[in-house]
């Protein structure tokens, strides 16, 4: 059995573990809403900008623009958006199994895959795989729209040069704050958003006319999509980030909490067994002095 101090060390060093897993909890608390209220804010927008492309592109020649050029799938890139700390149990790894996944299926079909990773964890993971083309690390803590849009005209670029054929995103989707799940969503080539308005269309016949004209407006709207759906991603980890942190300094909290009541009851029976040893020395004594 070990001794006293060693048992009374290891609960004030856990004490003190449970001290700063609580604090990290409230901190991804406070930042959670933070994070929170600028998905949700966002939502909408992206939602309505998907209902907007949907009326450009629905009746678009996709042969004039380079960005929706649908051709054989040789080369895939799959950009991946995670957090660049840890500490938020299994949301970076369920999002990378899921890239993984998707890589194996990809190469099983034939097709080369290249990996874009926004955020230090998925660039931990994937490389020692070389198939990183680009990384972009330390920027998820602070991240604005102009990061999206860098990230954005790099996956354009090699899309149009023929670097890929296919770009998917893949990034951590808040639910709840109990729920983040990993989830996939086509980058390139830029279909036309099958939604809401394709039920509006049924309901009120008609056309629209558009100044200036569609190509003129999808030229720059396209850009723009892609700058929306990459940032609609980082904002989905921000918030499952500091969700799934949360619930992790909670857990850990917890278990730290049973650890030392396990520890306490250890420390008890020592200190049993101690005293009672030190009175059968005692009463042994006396015996031995009566004899």
């Amino acid at each position: 059995m070990a001794s006293l101090k060693d048992v009374k060390t290891k609960i004030g060093g856990v004490k003190k573990t449970a001290q700063i897993t609580k604090a990290m909890n409230m901190v991804a608390s406070a930042r959670l809403r933070g994070a929170q209220m600028k998905m949700e804010a966002f939502r909408p927008y992206s939602s309505k900008f998907e209902e907007a492309m949907s009326n450009l592109s629905g009746g678009a020649n996709t042969a004039s623009f380079p960005l929706m050029e649908v051709r054989k799938v040789s080369s895939v890139e799959i950009v991946i958006v995670t957090s660049d700390r840890g500490l938020c149990g299994s949301f970076n790894a369920n999002i990378n199994k899921l890239a993984e996944k998707k890589m194996k299926a990809y190469e099983a079909e034939g097709k080369k895959v290249s990996i874009v990773c926004v955020g230090k964890k998925g660039h931990q993971y994937f490389k020692k795989t070389g198939k990183v083309r680009k990384s972009y690390t330390d920027i998820m803590a602070g991240f604005q729209m102009f990061h999206a849009r860098e990230i954005a005209q790099d996956v354009a670029d090699n899309f149009v040069k023929g670097g890929s054929d296919k770009v998917e995103v893949l990034y951590g989707h808040f639910k709840s704050v109990a729920v983040q799940r990993p989830a996939a969503q086509d980058l390139l080539p830029v279909q036309p958003v099958v939604g809401a308005s394709e039920v509006k269309k049924k309901a009120i016949s008609g056309d629209y006319i558009y100044e200036p004209s569609t190509e003129e407006i999808m030229n720059v709207m396209q850009p723009l999509y892609l700058n929306v759906i990459l940032y609609h991603a980082m904002l989905e980890v921000g918030a499952s980030e500091h969700a799934a942190r949360m619930t992790a300094m909670d857990n850990a909290t917890t278990a730290c909490r049973d650890i030392v009541n396990s520890l306490t009851l250890v420390y008890n029976k020592a200190r049993q067994a101690a005293v009672t040893g030190e009175l059968m020395d005692i009463v042994g004594g006396a015996e031995a002095l009566k004899g």
